[in-house]
This record gives structure tokens, C-alpha cells and sequence, in this order.
């Protein structure tokens, strides 16, 4: 599973990383912002449910199976957005980004932690690799 992973993110492409953005910025402002009422996670999770299977229906082709990721991202994302702007109304945002400088920095500092980390494990694997080849050949 280790190399499962390391690769995974050695082949993430910008689309995907902005996606994984998306999600860590989400958690670190649901982390600082966290509504505990349960009448808003469950809208949350009905809303999911219903435009959820909606997008599944209209991005499915007949004879083409979808992966299971793209199905599980069709239902993440309604619940994202309306968790996100249930639990951010009242606290001042623009748009969706927090006022409070800290908070705003917080998610920043974490999507930046993130991408910095996925270009470094790259880089990491281009010269580990090269050394690898090297030493092959030395051999």
C-alpha cells in the first residue's frame, strides 16, 4: 500500500492537486469554524444524496463503467459546498475566505505545506531514481 501511495502521488497531475487543495482547505476551515448542530450535517448529507446521484446520472455513459473515485467526488462535493456555506454564514467571510487573518493564513499555509510537499517527494524521486540508474549502470 506504502508504494501504492508514493506513486499515486508521484503521477498527481495540477488538476488533482488543486482538487486535494480544495479538501484541505475545507477541513482547515471546518476545523477552525466547526458547527456541531446536526440539523446542518444532516441537510448536508440529504443534499449529497440527492445531487449527488443527479451528477452520477448525467456523467454516466451507457457501457462505460465510472471509477469508483469519481463517484465517491460527485457525492463529496455537494456536501462540501453545502456544509461549507451553512457553517461559514455569520463569520464574516468574503467570499470563501475567511477575514480573520490567522484563519485565512492557517488555510493558506496548509494547501501551501501540501503542494510543497508533493513537489518535493517528485524531485525526491527524479534524483533518486537518476542515482539509481547510475549505480545499474555502474555495476
Amino acid at each position: 500500500m506504502k508504494k501504492t501511495a508514493f506513486k499515486y502521488v508521484l503521477n498527481m497531475k495540477t488538476p488533482k492537486i488543486i482538487l486535494w487543495c480544495y479538501l484541505i482547505w475545507y477541513f482547515s476551515m471546518m476545523f477552525i469554524y466547526f458547527e456541531p448542530s446536526l440539523k446542518l450535517w444532516a441537510s448536508a448529507v440529504g443534499i449529497s444524496f440527492i445531487i449527488g446521484f443527479a451528477l452520477i446520472l448525467s456523467t454516466s455513459q451507457q457501457g462505460i463503467k465510472q471509477d469508483i473515485w469519481i463517484k465517491i467526488r460527485l457525492f463529496l462535493f455537494p456536501f462540501c459546498v453545502s456544509s461549507y456555506s451553512a457553517t461559514i454564514k455569520g463569520h464574516d467571510f468574503i467570499l470563501l475566505f475567511p477575514n480573520n487573518s490567522t484563519h485565512l493564513f492557517i488555510g493558506i499555509f496548509n494547501c501551501s505545506l501540501f503542494v510543497f510537499l508533493i513537489w518535493m517527494s517528485k524531485r525526491w524521486y527524479k534524483v533518486y531514481a537518476k542515482k539509481e540508474v547510475v549505480n545499474q549502470l555502474a555495476n
